[in-house]
């Protein structure tokens, strides 16, 4: 690969950016860490509690760009952070920056069982038909619970291929 070719350095990329998406930046950041400790802090039922809150703002008309900067800001995120910043802290720290700008996502939390019959965990967030994070081979995933809890046809619509 030739220097022409090469990617610019992550410092190179920064400085391209606007202030907003700096700023969106440091916000996925800054919820992403508060993610982590209060999932390795809190009691599993406290954080599903916060993450079952419904937005009191009216629905943004452009709800699917912001859906698609909070996800690329998540991902651009959690692939630098020095933490675990998974599945759950992705669902948890896109419901809160969705939440914040009135788009009102549900988290979904589903099992399956690994290659060598472990059972594995995972979370994914959508809001009605539309992936937010997380949603890729749900068919894998048997649904357990939503957050906020949803009635049997939303469900089934927003566990897209989980069982």
């Amino acid at each position: 690969m030739t220097s022409a070719q090469r990617r610019p350095s992550l410092p190179a990329r920064w400085r391209r950016l606007g202030w907003r998406d700096r700023a969106l930046l440091a916000e996925a950041l800054l919820l992403l860490s508060c993610a982590r400790l209060a999932i390795v802090l809190l009691p599993f039922r406290k954080v599903t509690r916060f993450a079952s809150t419904r937005p009191s703002r009216e629905l943004p008309d452009d709800a699917q760009v912001q859906i698609r900067r909070v996800r690329w800001a998540i991902r651009a995120v959690a692939r630098r952070v020095p933490f675990r910043a998974m599945c759950l802290e992705q669902g948890l720290t896109a419901r809160v920056m969705l939440h914040r700008r009135g788009v009102p996502t549900t988290l979904y939390y589903g099992v399956a069982k690994d290659e060598d019959g472990h059972l594995i965990a995972h979370l994914w967030a959508r809001w009605g038909s539309t992936d937010v994070i997380g949603t890729e081979a749900l068919e894998r995933f048997t649904l357990l619970a939503t957050f906020p809890p949803v009635d049997k046809a939303d469900a089934a619509l927003g566990a897209g291929g989980a069982r």
